[in-house]
């Protein structure tokens, strides 16, 4: 059979992950100290278990509503408004998904028509281009610099609008370079979405993973609610990432469609994993969210070791105020991104992620988690250190 004829020409001709791409090379060095998974290395907290096991032994294992457990919706809510003073209304303004992945994938299927322009500041997470192309828009790199701290302009979005932009996809805090957008940058963006009468999708997963500075939600910000559609989800603040548990936040008119996208892909959520993203939710807000207190200490001071051994070792990093990502220049070694991860993985037997995975400006970049025990940081940063040695 011709597969070359049943095939569509978007799946074909679309690029495979560079991060997995990368991964398919680290396989091959099972004895390789790893800084490029971007999950925490927490385990979820004992009594979020309990909660969904809790739910499996009472028989709660139908589907829920294709919205998600309106319990849930209602703590959802609940937690936005107390914690980022975002105001929901759960019974037609919130859908739970499966994670921000999910999210991210139906609300450019309910948005983007075929020609769209979609901008998108890089450097980025690997799945947002594909992602534009696979719903028949046309993803716009809008490059964002180390000298800005990576955070988009007004000026840079200009410079990328046409006629044809229909919106633009924010992440921040950013995957993979840790930038935040505090209100005073977000509120220089904001004349141009309205000048151009854009649509914003906020991705807010690292929303509880900041350091320092308060998360600002775009969405909160004055007559900018009506045109953002809020992604966030539990995978990163509550070490929850297996669960597959996310949401989308939006204007009725939105979510009127996006939930039909839902119901025909997915239908809900798991059962047990809303159950567990309950109970996280209803034990933090009782709590001040202590737990997830603990975990964002504990990142602020590998954050802070990583950032200064990159420095003293003479690969210039910027500081990140939020995620658990370092993103590190590596050009100085005479190498590029790719070049220096290769034969960091094959010489050390450390892997990094090439920052070329997450956009072509990324590529004098490596990106390294470190959601990593001190001790494998610590043996990551000493093998570093011997592989730039040796190179003199």
């Amino acid at each position: 059979m011709d597969y070359k004829k049943l095939l569509s020409d978007k799946a074909v001709n679309l690029k495979p992950s560079g991060i997995r791409k990368f991964f398919d090379v680290v396989s091959e060095f099972p004895d390789a100290v790893s800084l490029g998974v971007g999950e925490p290395d927490f385990v979820t907290p004992y009594s979020i278990r309990e909660a969904a096991i809790r739910s499996i032994q009472k028989g709660y294992t139908q589907y829920t509503s294709n919205n998600g457990l309106i319990e849930l919706r209602e703590k959802n809510a609940e937690y936005l408004s107390v914690r980022f003073n975002l105001n929901y209304n759960p019974q037609n303004e919130i859908i739970i998904t499966i994670g921000g992945s999910e999210a991210i994938d139906i609300i450019l299927r309910a948005i983007v028509d075929y020609g769209d322009e979609i901008l998108i500041p890089e450097p980025c997470f690997v799945s947002y281009a594909p992602c534009v192309s696979l719903c028949g828009g046309v993803p716009i790199s809008v490059e964002c610099f180390d000298k800005d701290e990576f955070k988009v302009t007004a000026e840079s979005l200009e410079k990328k609008i046409t006629k044809k932009t229909k919106a633009i996809l924010l992440s921040y805090p950013n995957n993979p370079t840790g930038a935040i957008m505090e209100k005073e940058h977000l509120e220089k963006i904001i004349p141009v979405i309205l000048k151009h009468d854009l649509f914003v999708i906020s991705d807010e997963i690292y929303a509880e993973l900041t350091y320092g500075l308060e998360h600002t939600s775009i969405a909160s910000l004055k007559g900018m609610q009506e045109r953002t559609v809020l992604v966030s989800g539990f995978s990163k603040a509550f070490a929850m990432t297996g669960w597959r548990v996310g949401y989308i936040c939006a204007p009725p008119e939105i979510i009127e469609h996006v939930r039909k996208i839902h119901q025909y892909a997915i239908m809900c959520a798991p059962t047990m994993s809303q159950y567990a993203a309950l109970a996280a939710l209803k034990e933090g807000l009782i709590d001040n969210f202590s737990v997830v207190k603990e975990m964002r200490d504990e990142y602020n001071n590998r954050r802070r070791f990583m950032v200064k051994s990159f420095n003293e070792l003479g690969l210039k990093c910027f500081e990140p105020k939020g995620a658990f990502y370092v993103f590190p220049r590596v050009i100085s070694t005479g190498l590029n991104g790719d070049e220096f991860a290769e034969n960091l993985l094959k010489s050390k037997k450390v892997a990094v992620v090439p920052g070329s995975a997450f956009g072509e400006c990324g590529k004098d970049f490596v990106r390294c988690s470190y959601a990593y025990s001190i001790k494998n940081l610590d043996m990551a940063v000493e093998r570093i250190a011997a592989f730039l040695k040796e190179r003199g």
